[in-house]
Parts: structure tokens; C-alpha cells; sequence
């Protein structure tokens, strides 16, 4: 019994210290290939969604298709972007392109093939998504994806307006 309440505790302690930080400095490729540092995304006083996903993953792909479908909407009122990052490994940075472009999302997409980041940021499973802040800080972080949860993520987005 003890340990389930370590396990508990430790858990916790995890996603509070997640929900405070800034991403760490991870150098990714976006699709074009060109290196990003993690560290720069979200500081640029505007809110960021990151969205952690596979192209395997069927919650994942009904989540930004909806958000994709209110996004033109929450940019022009919050200036909110969403950067979605790939856990899909190296050799499927093809599917992951083919996947983008079939859907035309207007996402900024970065491969994490070797899943460093999601890794340093504590990302079990996808989809997960962390909301930054305008200073890069991590204000919210959401595992799992159910029909209309986009509608709470943006309440966090607009709270942060």
C-alpha cells in the first residue's frame, strides 16, 4: 500500500514539475529539415500548443483534425500556434510528410524520431499536449484525447490572453 502511495506522490511531483518548466534545449528538424532548438519555442509572447503524436496513432489524428478545424479561429483571437512534434522514428519521416500534407494542416511539425523530447518533458504515451505560455513555460499538460477536448484546451488557451 505504501508503495502505490510513492508511486502516487512521485506522479504527481512529475507533472507539477512539468507544469512550471520550460521546454528544454533539444535541437529537432522540422519537415523541411532545418534544426530547432526547443528551448525558443513559445517565447515569443504568444501561446503554443505543442501536440505530441504518431501517424499510427487514431486518437492523435482525430485531435488535430479538430483542432484543425476551429484553428483559423483561436489564431485570431488568442495569436495561439500550434507545433505538432513527431514520436514516429526516423525512417518514417516520409509517412509522417504524406500524413501533413493529406490533411493540410498549416502546422509547424518536428520530427523527434529518437523521442528526446518527449522523453525530457515526461510524454508516456500520445497524444499529449503542453501548453505554453507566452515565456515558453509549460502552463498545462493533457494525456489522451476524447471527442471535444479541444473546447477545454482552449479555455486554457484564452486564460492566458
Amino acid at each position: 500500500m505504501k508503495i502505490k502511495k510513492y508511486i502516487a506522490a512521485a506522479l504527481i511531483g512529475i507533472s507539477a514539475a512539468t507544469a512550471s518548466a520550460a521546454l528544454p534545449s533539444v535541437h529537432l528538424n522540422d519537415l523541411d529539415g532545418k534544426d530547432v532548438d526547443t528551448a525558443v519555442v513559445g517565447t515569443e509572447g504568444k501561446p503554443v500548443i505543442v501536440s505530441f503524436f504518431a501517424t499510427w496513432c487514431k486518437p492523435c489524428m482525430r485531435e488535430l483534425t479538430a483542432i484543425n478545424q476551429v484553428y483559423d479561429d483561436w489564431q485570431d483571437e488568442t495569436g495561439v500556434e500550434l507545433v505538432a512534434v513527431s514520436i514516429d522514428k526516423a525512417q518514417d519521416a516520409d509517412k509522417v510528410r504524406s500524413l501533413i500534407a493529406s490533411h493540410d494542416w498549416p502546422y509547424k511539425v518536428l520530427l523527434d524520431d529518437n523521442s528526446e523530447l518527449a522523453r525530457s518533458v515526461g510524454v508516456q504515451a500520445v497524444p499529449h499536449v503542453l501548453l505554453l505560455d507566452g515565456a515558453g513555460n509549460v502552463v498545462y499538460s493533457h494525456s489522451g484525447y476524447q471527442d471535444g477536448a479541444e473546447a477545454e484546451l482552449y479555455e486554457k488557451v484564452k486564460a492566458l490572453k
